[in-house]
């Protein structure tokens, strides 16, 4: 019998991976936790498309080249921007009004 050989990615996109993990995961279960049903949806978005600007310029910076065979940083940001959108569209503009105006009440002395 032939050994077939296993394309295993690299140790250290699972770490990156399980970072990413960790960076969502967290602050989701603050924001599920700590708001109103109705500012979960904007807040993340907000979250997510914060977590694909870090994976872009993680991405950007380590000079990791875009191929289309392994899942890299370029992928993941990408993925994190398409769940960013559809958090998005499923928040209403009033909800992201009133999500920005409580933000504001909690700090008034900020200059805007």
């Amino acid at each position: 019998m032939q050994g077939r050989k296993i394309n295993v990615p690299p140790l250290e996109s699972f770490g990156i991976l399980a970072l990413l993990s960790v960076l969502i995961a967290a602050p989701a279960f603050l924001i599920i936790r700590l708001l109103e049903p109705g500012f979960v949806p904007p807040a993340f978005s907000i979250l997510l498309f914060s977590e694909a600007a870090i994976a872009a310029i993680v991405a950007r910076a380590t000079h990791i080249r875009r191929n289309p065979e392994n899942v890299t940083l370029w992928g993941i940001a990408g993925a994190f921007t398409m769940m960013g959108c559809a958090a998005a569209m499923l928040s209403e503009p009033d909800q992201e009004l009133r999500f920005f105006e409580q933000l504001v009440e909690q700090h008034p002395d900020t200059p805007l």
